[in-house]
């Protein structure tokens, strides 16, 4: 059989375009359509940090040896890149243009420095002296001077400056913007109270670009936007001197060199400026130089200050208690009776922080142990294990140090932790530790209990009420062993082969290697049950789906007629083939929660196998991470599980048909509306105690 898979990265794109969709979508309130935007512009600015500056340095290797790993030549990828991002830039300008036609309705405008009142004027001035000043050092940049050193993700105006009556060329400098320091926007008095003005700091600059340069006496400028996009690859040495933590902060370091991945502009900037800043940043007609409208870094947008009418927010976006927690009971003592399945962010996030609480206050607790990949900046989750540590308890965290773009934080939380008396693990060097586990233990009546929780993301409560995700919390003394395993292979990795260690994990699916054998094992199951004629069918949700050997694995179950439903909602490189006897019905919901959870059901001889995971169905997550998959056992929680993904398969109003053309086509039919977000929230809902 001839096989067909869509490029990762084109994938990819794709999802971001359902991104674009939510903020072209006119019955998406406005605020939340200026959001998505910004959400756009920053994944579309991670996507050229990590993934084309991969397909970069993969050229540089015989492609044909690494075609296999992209689908497609590396050289042919970065020129499909190129074309659709243009067309999307192209897209996002248009949308952002009709947005502000919209923004004008509620009264709600950008001023720029051309278009300022008298009183405006003299504010921005103020402002600028007291506030923006202190923040803005010019570099001036001259023809025969190597670039000087730009920031990452930072946004420069690139400024052209000239005398009137002068005879010689323009003399060029660039500013770095400083909203890391004083934010991006600022508002502006109006005479008119329900008037809101909006300046960006960029525009606030610009306007005082006279006296900025008042010592050079020029009386012309024009002052443009641009950014530039490094490869954010975190090379890592092989020096056994230093231990993996300096090894990680020598890798931020060398970060700042990477090379540049692409280059956006405003169209309008002095010619002469950018081609000198392009030969400066060393750019080829190869390199993603994309011309773009005025404003840049459209990420900050994710925070637009609140300046329209109120927005009525729908109580079905309101978090709620679970059932198992209204009665005031404590979080341990239901735990220790029976399993209870989080949903966020439809339910609240606060039994994660209580169960943490109660058992740093319990005298009968001796310790806890969990994995930390991304953490809120005030982590309440960090909060508690050092008042854990101060009561006496042993707190062990394992705190991934490679979570890509929380390096940094990382490190501070582990400066943090370690004066407290709490071991921090740092993983393993090879593998990144993804699985979001936590075991506590204590002894009561002479006898030692185990408890804690098993989730599909990270143990954030910030990210907790934007992120569809399930945790399980359970005192499942099987789930329990396997946890304490992982652990054991985290304190000691060396003291023997971790991988003998994990395959004797028997209740949770773990990677690197045994996740896969497992679902291959799964699969199979179900191929044989579709080829003797009986019912066969699998439910797959996962954030991504590109792993070659899943994948074919997936059509060979759809050969054999397995009825196979995929709720993904990014990357998706399997496509339908002829031979299919069974379609493979996939979808992507893009709504306003970000849907991050992973889900396996398998139906298994009607026994119906249900897990919920850490890992998506890529090579990374299971070859080269750490990640454990939990089976719920619990009857009455693989009904809600199942209910729930039943519940998306409906979705018919943000839910995108995952075809071979990548069309991002919505579902329509004429079934009863069903936007899933909201039907999840009232089906949860129900089973509460509250009218």
């Amino acid at each position: 059989m001839s096989l067909h898979f869509n490029p990762r990265d084109i994938t990819w794109l794709a999802f971001n375009e359902r991104v674009l969709q939510e903020a072209m979508d006119e019955n998406v309130p406005l605020h939340l359509r200026i959001r998505f935007l910004g959400i756009f512009s920053n994944n579309l600015d991670e996507f050229f940090r990590v993934r084309v500056a991969g397909l970069k340095r993969a050229m540089d290797f015989k492609e044909k040896v690494i075609a296999e790993s992209f689908y497609q030549p590396p050289s042919k990828i970065l020129q499909r890149i190129n074309e659709i991002v243009i067309k999307q830039q192209q897209n996002f300008d248009k949308t952002w243009k009709k947005i502000q036609g919209e923004m004008a309705d509620h009264k709600v405008s950008i001023k720029t420095s051309k278009n300022l009142t008298a009183k405006q004027k003299e504010f921005v001035r103020s402002y600028f002296d007291e506030v923006v000043e202190s923040n803005v050092i010019p570099i001036l940049l001259h023809e025969n001077t190597p670039m000087p050193y730009y920031r990452d993700k930072s946004l420069y105006l690139g400024v052209a400056m000239r005398k009137k009556d002068w005879q010689y060329s323009s003399n060029y400098a660039i500013i770095e913007i400083p909203s890391r320091f004083v934010g991006r926007f600022v508002l502006l008095p109006t005479e008119d109270p329900e008037e809101k003005n909006v300046m960006l700091l960029e525009d606030v600059i610009t306007f005082n670009l006279p006296h900025i340069f008042s010592y050079f006496g020029y009386d012309e400028f024009s002052a443009h936007a641009f950014k530039v996009t490094k490869d954010a690859e975190l090379d890592l040495d092989n020096d056994i001197r230093t231990n993996f933590a300096e090894k990680i902060e020598k890798g931020l370091k060398n970060r700042r060199k990477g090379k540049p991945t692409r280059f956006v502009f405003d169209k309008d900037m002095d010619k002469a400026l950018l081609e000198m800043l392009i030969r400066k940043l060393n750019l080829t007609k190869k390199d993603s130089i994309i011309p773009g409208g005025k404003i840049h870094n459209f990420k900050h947008f994710m925070d637009f200050p609140d300046v329209f009418e109120k927005y009525e927010r729908p109580v079905e976006r309101t978090s709620f208690t679970h059932p198992a927690f209204e009665h005031g009971e404590r979080v341990t003592d239901v735990i220790l009776k029976h399993d209870v399945l989080l949903t966020f962010p439809y339910h609240k996030y606060n039994p994660v922080i209580d169960l943490l609480r109660e058992a740093a206050m319990d005298p009968d607790v001796k310790s806890i142990q969990i994995t930390a990949y991304r953490l809120a900046s005030s982590s309440k989750i960090i909060n508690a294990l050092i008042y854990a540590a101060r009561n006496g308890k042993e707190v062990t965290v394992m705190l991934e140090l490679q979570a890509r773009f929380d390096e940094e934080s990382n490190l501070k939380w582990k400066e943090m932790l370690e004066p407290e008396g709490i071991t921090v693990l740092v993983g393993l060097p090879d593998k990144k530790v993804h699985a979001k586990l936590c075991v506590i233990k204590k002894r009561s009546h002479n006898k030692t209990l185990q408890y804690g929780f098993v989730s599909t993301g990270n143990f954030n409560e910030k990210t907790a009420r934007i992120y569809g995700d399930h945790l399980l919390m359970t005192a499942d003394r099987h789930i329990m062993a396997d946890i304490n395993k992982i652990f054991n292979v985290l304190k000691k990795p060396k003291d023997e082969d971790y991988l003998t260690v994990l395959k004797t994990c028997k209740n949770l699916l773990v990677c690197p290697q045994f996740m896969r054998e497992k679902i291959f094992h799964h699969i199979d199951k179900e191929i044989e049950e579709a080829k003797a004629g009986r019912k066969a069918e699998m439910i797959i949700k996962a954030n991504s789906v590109s792993d070659r050997a899943l994948i074919e694995k997936l059509y060979a179950a759809a050969q054999a007629g397995v009825v196979i439903r995929m709720i993904v909602r990014g990357i998706y490189c399997a496509v339908n083939q002829k031979d299919f006897k069974e379609k493979i019905k996939a979808i992507s919901i893009v709504d306003e929660y970000l849907e991050h959870a992973r889900v396996m059901y398998f139906y298994n001889k009607g026994a119906e196998d249900m897990y919920i995971s850490s890992a998506d169905w890529m090579t990374r997550n299971l070859d080269y991470r750490i990640e454990a998959a939990a089976k719920i056992t619990d009857k009455n929680l693989k009904k809600e599980l199942k209910d729930i993904l039943d519940i998306q398969l409906k979705d018919n109003v943000k839910a995108r048909i995952l075809d071979k053309k990548l069309s991002n086509e919505y579902i329509s039919n004429d079934k009863e509306e069903c936007r899933s977000q909201l039907e999840t929230y009232r089906y949860l809902k129900a089973k509460t105690n509250t009218k």
